[in-house]
């Protein structure tokens, strides 16, 4: 999900390791706010340190034993308060996040109303996915109850930070554990605001923690007995730091990871409807979001006039202040990620991709880079297997749709796509080809609290939203019953 996401034929065993999750392996940021529009450190935050970690998972335990046996409509009664809250305080989550990591004002208020809406959700919804399942046996009754497990985990990134740290939340609050939450560096103010929020919604201290915890020390918290589960959101090199010492510690984990999205066009009745939404599915967030639209694929008699219309589409936004309402193209979440995502152009254009839009960085001071349509991208190529985390987007001419599908799924990743055409019969079929958790039809790669979210090979494994994520992290228990005089079964296993 995020920029240092490496292609598949890189990731070696000792790259996997816990050992990537270490300080030792990178240098470790501090928690800090810095502005990508202006390069300003604005504020520092201390990390927790090593030797309270236990103290904090164990405070973390003891509230989920009281919070897990209160009636499950109090819970999700703290949800449809946060969510009121969410709304009362928009403009100064919006602020925050513009300020943090550079988003377009406008499209934070539309990631708070998100985020309001899927508290909203569990709120109302969340009671009715618990409620126990029957099973139909022969004798007796069988019923399967979704209880709690205990402390978990969330480990979250900078490009939605309100949005991801609620679709994991809200769920898992309302089911009845408690959530230690790691944000991201880039977001201290936006991770306190949070936890602000959820206190003042009426979720008792200890429920849901934010945590400034050092890399090193993830493998502490993971550990603990208290700790039965881990949620990231991020990177493929993390996500799989994490699954292992998910697996070490035999606890429950769900990843979601990077993604190289197919946009297929396989026919077009408005062409101009079809580059406005490939336009907007590759530059929402300035194109940094996990279910951007990254490969264009677009049938050969299509194939010139959407490239030279998204070209000028590309080529006619200029950078500016995020806070801006007029701003249409703000920074990267940081001067590195605009350096890492040229680095990936650059190689493309050495080795012979042709530059139709953009291609380098404005004369602008910010952590910017030029929107980029890059066409002749080879298997050589960087920008062939890594997600590129920004506004670059990548346009390939494919015959029919089964040349579409198979370049689709040769990607390493599996998380999104979308397929446009007029004809719902052909887009249907293709789109049960592709090798992905989710596709959309006729329309960019989204998200919805009603929707299950997750993807499938190396954009990682389980489910977040709708009744799919609530259930992720619960004790599917089954109840089976007798009448007093049955003779026993034999006992298999």
């Amino acid at each position: 999900m995020t920029a240092d996401s490496v292609p598949a034929n890189a990731v070696t065993a000792a790259a996997v390791t816990a050992a990537s999750l270490s300080a030792a392996a990178r240098p470790e940021r501090p928690f800090a706010t810095v502005n990508p529009y202006t390069g300003e450190t604005l504020q520092t935050f201390p990390f927790l340190d090593s030797a309270e970690v236990p103290a904090v998972v164990e405070r973390a335990g003891r509230a989920y034993r009281e919070w897990s046996v209160r009636p499950v409509e109090e819970r999700a009664a703290a949800m449809r308060r946060a969510a009121e809250l969410m709304l009362e305080r928009g403009d100064e989550l919006a602020r925050l996040v513009t300020l943090e990591m550079g988003k377009l004002r406008r499209e934070a208020r539309g990631e708070v109303a998100l985020a309001a809406s899927i508290l909203k959700y569990y709120g109302e919804q969340g009671p009715g996915f618990l409620e126990p399942r029957t099973i139909p046996v022969p004798q007796g009754e069988a019923t399967v109850l979704h209880a709690p497990l205990g402390v978990l985990l969330g480990i979250e990134p900078w490009n939605y930070p309100l949005y991801q740290v609620v679709r994991f939340a809200a769920p898992n609050l309302v089911v009845g554990n408690a959530v230690l939450l790691k944000h991201s560096e880039l977001c201290p103010q936006s991770a306190l605001a949070l936890e602000r929020l959820f206190r003042d919604a009426g979720v008792p201290q200890g429920v849901y923690t934010n945590v400034f915890l050092r890399i090193r020390d993830v493998e502490q918290v993971i550990a603990h007995p208290a700790v039965q589960g881990v949620s990231l959101t991020g990177s493929e090199r993390a996500g799989a730091s994490v699954a292992e010492l998910a697996g070490r510690h035999l606890k429950k984990c769900v990843l979601e990871l990077g993604g190289s999205d197919p946009f297929i066009v396989l026919d077009a009745e408005d062409l101009g409807a079809t580059v406005k939404a490939a336009a907007a599915g590759r530059l929402s967030n300035t194109g940094q979001a996990c279910i951007a639209a990254k490969r264009l694929m677009v049938v050969d008699e299509l194939y010139d006039e959407f490239v030279s219309r998204l070209g000028a589409t590309f080529s006619a936004l200029v950078p500016g202040d995020p806070a801006d309402p007029a701003t249409r193209l703000g920074p990267l979440s940081s001067e590195q990620a605009a350096r890492d995502l040229q680095a990936q152009v650059q190689d493309a254009v050495d080795k012979g991709a042709r530059v139709v839009a953009g291609g380098g960085r404005p004369e602008h001071p910010g952590a910017f880079v030029q929107p980029t349509v890059l066409t002749d991208v080879t298997p050589d190529m960087r920008a062939y297997h890594e997600e590129l985390f920004g506004p670059v987007a990548v346009v390939y001419r494919v015959r029919d749709e089964d040349e579409a599908v198979a370049l689709a799924n040769a990607s390493a990743y599996g998380l999104g796509g979308a397929v446009f055409s007029s004809d719902p019969e052909r887009a249907r079929r293709v789109a049960d080809r592709l090798d992905s958790g989710m596709v959309w039809i006729n329309h960019p790669t989204s998200s919805a609290a009603e929707l299950p979210f997750g993807g499938v090979k190396r954009s990682g494994f389980g489910r977040e939203l709708s009744s799919m994520g609530m259930l992720e992290f619960t004790n599917q228990k089954l109840l089976r019953a007798f009448p007093t005089k049955q003779k026993p079964a034999q006992v298999a296993g």
